[in-house]
């Protein structure tokens, strides 16, 4: 499941990242499918902790690729699929999922410090505290709820991935409810994120002036896709939207994480509304 969404959420028409419509910001489809291959086995591995699969899952990806594709798709997927082996079933996870987040320690937290150095995410800078370049002091979840003001990644672990399950899941069930085709769905889902959650990432290197623009943009265009559906119409809109942010290097990365997170808990928590793996 894990490889199927990260292969999904590439694959999805979803602007500005690297997508169906082609390479972007220096990276190709074919890094991500390979990421996506390498992370997937180590993740899954009975017994490790949250920060021993993220340090494990990006020196695998290092392995495959030579820049950073995944980082914040690692420390979203980690906790998760940590809970998964500890549900007892899939209406449970969420469940789970807080149990693991509360448990997070200052071990948790060295290990996936180590992981994101070794990853080199664009546009990190120094932080006045709990910078990763040094050794954290408090445990991960305290580190990522520090971070949850502006980083969409640490607002999950800070609020138990409450926009997943209350933003992501209820916009991917609406799209495939609507046009059963999961990329279509995955695309909904991506700007409904964009549009509600002011890309991290854009903000991070571009400011928020920037990042509200974007998140505009993406409202309209979400609105649109809702009324229209998929089509020779809005696949133009999204080419042309995708086409703009690529040549002003702009990349949402961190509402494309969000969306392959929401992505994996659909698959690990299908009901009859979500028989994604089956589209």
């Amino acid at each position: 499941m894990i490889e199927w969404a990260c292969r999904v959420e590439v694959l999805a028409p979803k602007p500005g990242n690297v997508n169906a419509y082609g390479r972007g910001h220096g990276m190709e489809v074919e890094d991500f499918l390979h990421s996506a291959q390498a992370i997937a086995p180590v993740l899954s591995i009975p017994g490790k902790g949250v920060g021993e699969r993220i340090l494990a899952a990006v020196i695998a990806t290092k392995t495959v690729v030579k820049t950073n594709t995944n980082l914040g798709i690692i420390l979203l997927f980690s906790p998760l699929a940590r809970a998964t082996l500890e549900a007892e079933k899939p209406a449970t996870l969420r469940q789970a999922l807080t149990t693991v987040l509360a448990r997070l320690d200052i071990d948790d937290a060295r290990l996936a410090y180590q992981g994101i150095r070794l990853a080199q995410p664009g546009g990190m800078g120094h932080s006045p505290a709990h910078d990763i370049a040094e050794e954290p002091q408090v445990t991960l979840l305290e580190a990522m709820q520090w971070a949850a003001e502006w980083d969409n990644i640490a607002r999950q672990y800070h609020s138990g991935f409450g926009d997943i399950f209350e933003l992501g899941i209820p916009s991917l069930l609406e799209g495939f409810a609507k046009w059963e085709n999961i990329e279509w769905a995955t695309t909904l889902a991506y700007l409904t994120f964009l549009a509600t959650l002011p890309d991290s990432l854009v903000r991070r290197k571009y400011g928020a002036t920037v990042a509200a623009q974007v998140a505009q943009k993406a409202s309209q265009i979400q609105k649109q896709l809702i009324i229209q559906g998929p089509g020779f119409q809005m696949e133009t809109k999204l080419r042309a939207w995708d086409q703009a942010l690529k040549r002003d290097l702009i990349n949402p990365g961190t509402s494309a994480d969000l969306t392959a997170a929401t992505l994996l808990v659909g698959a690990l928590c299908q009901t009859s509304e979500l028989k994604f793996l089956e589209a």
